[in-house]
């Protein structure tokens, strides 16, 4: 799930500030990690501990209540009672990628990947979103070809994964919604040579870059098993221990490669 946290990190300076090109720099000072990669932990400690998510998604929200959230999450963080709130956002596909890496059938992935969504993403497509981003993680953990997994998810969701980026980038704009953001970020994803290329053409859609970098960078770390060594000590030096702590468990039980 570094690779999800890393995109997140990455293209957080550029959702204030939109690029339409794959030229920028990676990491500046202004870099941090938001509401996406402290989700992504908070569903990977739910994963490790046998907790529920929701309360380890609050749990984490709480401590780290500054980390840009939508309206109607921080209003569920800080209500007593945890029902969802229909909500269809992206949310849900961004805090995912644990799911993917952990579980080991389509079913128990799909399954869990619900869960994990409908704690306060339980919208139809809030729930889609998030299966279809674990799907692919777990499909190119497996060894899949971008071919296979383009055509699974496709059928699956009935999501339109055959645009190219180029087609996209022109007229894209921001859009928190799962359905149009997560196939974008996917395309990203299947039009990359590496790692890095996939998150820099997520980003340069313009769009929601965190999020569509998070979406885009946690399956290219599933399918190339590679990230670079600057990409990841630039990640991990941005982020607090209990956070490393979560993800280097997480690694030593599920991940076998970088």
């Amino acid at each position: 799930m570094i690779g999800a946290i890393a995109g997140d990190i990455i293209g957080s300076v550029y959702e204030a500030n939109p690029i339409k090109s794959t030229s920028f720099p990676l990491f500046s000072a202004h870099s941090r990690f938001t509401d996406d990669t402290v989700l992504t932990v908070a569903v990977a400690f739910s994963i490790l501990n046998n907790v529920d998510y929701a309360t380890s998604i609050k749990n984490f929200g709480l401590k780290y209540p500054h980390a840009g959230y939508g309206g109607s999450f921080y209003r569920w963080l800080h209500t007593a009672e945890s029902k969802p709130y229909h909500s269809w956002g992206n949310g849900s596909a961004m805090r995912v990628s644990p799911v993917g890496f952990a579980f080991n059938s389509i079913e128990d992935v799909l399954a869990e990947a619900k869960k994990s969504a409908e704690v306060t993403h339980n919208h139809p497509e809030g729930i889609k979103g998030a299966q279809a981003t674990a799907l692919a993680i777990y499909l190119a953990r497996n060894r899949k070809t971008k071919a296979e997994i383009r055509r699974e998810i496709s059928e699956r969701f009935a999501y339109d994964l055959n645009r190219a980026i180029d087609e996209i980038r022109p007229d894209y704009h921001f859009d928190v919604s799962c359905q149009g953001s997560v196939p974008e970020a996917m395309i990203a994803f299947f039009e990359s040579k590496n790692y890095e290329d996939a998150v820099r053409k997520g980003i340069s859609l313009g769009g929601d870059s965190d999020t569509i970098a998070c979406i885009a960078g946690g399956i290219a770390q599933s399918f190339y098993q590679e990230i670079p060594t600057e990409i990841i000590s630039n990640t991990r030096k941005r982020l607090p221990k209990e956070f490393l702590t979560v993800i280097d468990e997480f690694n030593l039980k599920f991940v076998h490669f970088a």
